[in-house]
């Protein structure tokens, strides 16, 4: 069965406001990783100065519950208040993400097709016909 949980886009200020959100909820980061940690893209390179943004955190909230954010992309501009919260769903398998991605896809937009990538995921994100804002991701299991 697929979990569903909040990610939340910021202008610049996400450690700042993980790190108020750690201090609400407690517990550690499980992971937090910066725009200079991706590998290069031609043609996308990003703005000076923006390496050290926030590109993935996790913070787990409840047994249940993973809050997840990100800076806005610089070179993708920024997110506007109202469309900076998206739902993230950890599906447990390739074909139960593939179902989910293409059944929330249908007359919506994809903004990033599914697909393998390179931090070890199958993952794809969309806006669906209501407005809604999906990332769904499936992570392939560790190899030792």
């Amino acid at each position: 069965m697929a979990t569903v949980n909040p990610y939340l886009t910021f202008n610049g200020t996400c450690e700042e406001a993980f790190n108020f959100y750690k201090s609400v909820f407690g517990g550690e980061f499980m992971f937090i990783g910066r725009f200079k940690d991706m590998p290069a893209t031609p043609g996308q390179e990003l703005p000076e100065g923006s390496g050290d943004k926030i590109m993935h955190v996790s913070l787990p909230i409840s047994s249940e519950t993973i809050l997840y954010g990100s800076d806005a992309n610089p070179a993708m501009g920024r997110v506007t208040i109202g469309q900076h919260i998206s739902l993230s769903v950890g599906a447990q398998s390739k074909d139960e993400a593939n179902k989910i991605f293409n059944g929330l896809a249908a007359g919506g937009n994809i903004t990033m097709p599914i697909g393998d990538t390179f931090w070890g995921a199958y993952f794809g994100m969309l806006v669906d016909k209501f407005g809604i804002i999906w990332m769904v991701n499936y992570d392939y299991p560790k190899k030792d």
